[in-house]
């Protein structure tokens, strides 16, 4: 198959960056988004189809004769019905080690905020709150915190731990990862002796609300929670409660359960709780490297020779 018809189903978040890698394959239908309704009409007679965030259940893939390839642009790949795919013989090939620096800095970022408050000292300064006649030579409006000396827990060991690992001991913190392997156990004397939990690990049956009011009651009381992993793994009324009632001293998020979240979400309005909008992994080299592996996936399935395969 040398000229593969090539469906990008949600190219929105990559509209700064060039598709040529993929246009040298073959003709490439681009939209920016696109809701479930639309995903069959937009993929049909693709032989590839790419998606981010649009689902590709087992009723698309069922409607889609002509498909042969499902790239996914990210690392979780649960947008794709992979058992329906793997039962047409269909390879499922995601992404994984396109935003590791990527999101590690932005887990730091997360950090420095709760512990040290730039951006909002900073946003104090510019709204007059260091002035003279009104304020000392500094000021600062909430408790500051050394990072060097204070234990770090880290849930997963991948790349990404790994790479927070290496900033938290050049900050001087003393690192510990609490994995499967080790059980329960280790999850919770992790848990309970670290100054600061960091989650990195996949969302899965048995991660699903890792985070939840029996293990955060054996957080340390005064504890920072920190996830750029996935929503999924906290259940977000329970970490409410727990920085409400002042158990944790905050918590640091780039990923909640609903995307984006209700006005009435409990941790909009929580205490000590800083949110961004999911975009830890959108470093402009990290997308470019996104996009970079996702053609080279392509281009190894034309070959013969598939790789990052997550269903086969």
């Amino acid at each position: 198959m040398n000229n593969i018809r090539i469906a990008v189903l949600d190219g929105e978040k990559f509209e700064d960056l060039s598709w040529d890698s993929f246009r040298a394959l073959g003709p490439v239908a681009l939209w920016e988004r696109s809701r479930r309704e639309q995903v069959v009409e937009r993929a049909h007679g693709a032989q590839c189809v790419l998606t981010n965030k649009a689902p590709l259940t087992a009723e698309a893939i069922a409607s889609l004769p002509d498909l042969t390839y499902i790239g996914v642009l990210a690392t979780g790949h649960n947008v794709v019905d992979g058992a329906a795919a793997r039962a047409r013989g269909i390879p499922v090939c995601n992404v994984p080690e396109y935003g590791t620096a990527a999101v590690a800095q932005h887990t730091f970022a997360l950090l420095l905020e709760l512990v040290q408050g730039v951006a909002s000292h900073g946003a104090g300064v510019a709204q007059g709150r260091w002035v003279q006649g009104q304020a000392d030579w500094c000021y600062w409006d909430r408790p500051l915190v050394e990072l060097a000396g204070l234990k770090l827990g880290l849930v997963g060991a991948g790349r990404i731990a790994q790479a927070v690992a290496k900033i938290g001991t050049a900050f001087g913190m003393v690192v510990e990862h609490a994995t499967r392997t080790g059980g329960p156990e280790t999850l919770r004397r992790v848990l309970s002796q670290s100054d600061v939990v960091s989650l990195h690990c996949p969302l899965t049956p048995d991660t699903k609300e890792l985070v939840r009011a029996e293990t955060l009651a054996w957080m340390k009381p005064g504890s920072y929670l920190l996830n750029t992993s996935r929503g999924g793994l906290v259940n977000d009324q329970d970490l409410a409660d727990a920085l409400n009632a002042g158990h944790l001293a905050g918590a640091g998020l780039d990923v909640i359960s609903t995307e984006p979240p209700p006005a009435d979400h409990p941790l909009l309005r929580a205490k000590h709780c800083v949110i961004t909008p999911h975009l830890a992994w959108a470093a402009a080299s990290a997308r470019k490297r996104l996009l970079e592996t996702a053609a080279g996936n392509v281009r190894d399935f034309l070959a013969g020779r598939p790789r990052n395969v997550v269903n086969l």
